[in-house]
């Protein structure tokens, strides 16, 4: 008998043994996050602005299931950052399965919110009230989804609660490896959504070289 696990109950640890999966140390390893990040416009400051301010004012009332989240907060992003226009491509509630390495009878599987970028981004959605310490416990799902691309190109992913963001990136090469980026998070001082728009667009533009991302409309 096959024995499937979900995605959503495994474990950083076993992931780490079943797929030789280490976590880089190395700065360089996952630059996206950090270096050359694209200048933000003044209107898509105000409109990130705006994008906060709808957050915490729902928050103020109760905790945001995902489909909220999605729609007042990740959407916004995603079209700022130039996701909804072609190259590039969407698609929603995508099943997943991962073969575990060495054992024929074991698989992981899945349902993931939202892919875009032609697979090389991964955007999960958790819900606050599932997730109101941190997004981090929802990092081994999204890496689970990570591993089951299987071509050599790295592998970016994105999980959020809506109000914090951690980025990821896995490579396959001399061996699987994955970086985090730091937590983003809109409840610190001044706009954490400006950095996470700067790095989404970067991975847009690894992800599509030479790609110029669209002017935002007007306000």
């Amino acid at each position: 008998m096959v024995a499937v696990r979900s995605a959503s109950e495994i474990t950083l640890s076993e992931l780490k043994q079943q797929f030789q999966l280490v976590r880089s140390t190395d700065a360089n390893f996952f630059p996206e996050w950090q270096q050359d990040l694209p200048h933000l416009s003044q209107m898509e400051e105000a409109m990130l602005d705006r994008v906060q301010q709808n957050y915490l004012d729902q928050l103020e009332q109760r905790f945001l299931i995902e489909e909220t989240v999605k729609m007042v907060v990740v959407a916004p992003l995603l079209d700022l950052a130039g996701f909804y226009r072609l190259p590039f491509q969407i698609e929603s509630e995508v099943p997943v399965v991962v073969e575990v390495p060495g054992e024929d009878d074991a698989l992981i599987q899945g349902r993931i919110d939202t892919l875009i970028v032609q697979g090389q981004l991964w955007v999960l959605v958790v819900e606050s009230k599932r997730t109101q310490l941190s997004v981090q416990t929802a990092v081994p799902q999204a890496l689970a989804y990570l591993l089951s691309r299987d071509d050599d190109r790295p592998h970016y992913g994105l999980v959020t609660n809506g109000g914090e963001f951690v980025f990821l990136k896995l490579g396959r090469h001399p061996q699987l490896t994955y970086a985090l980026s730091n937590s983003f998070s809109v409840l610190n001082l001044g706009n954490d959504l400006y950095p996470v728009l700067q790095v989404l667009k970067a991975i847009g533009q690894q992800a599509r070289p030479g790609f110029a991302i669209p002017a935002p409309p007007n306000l």
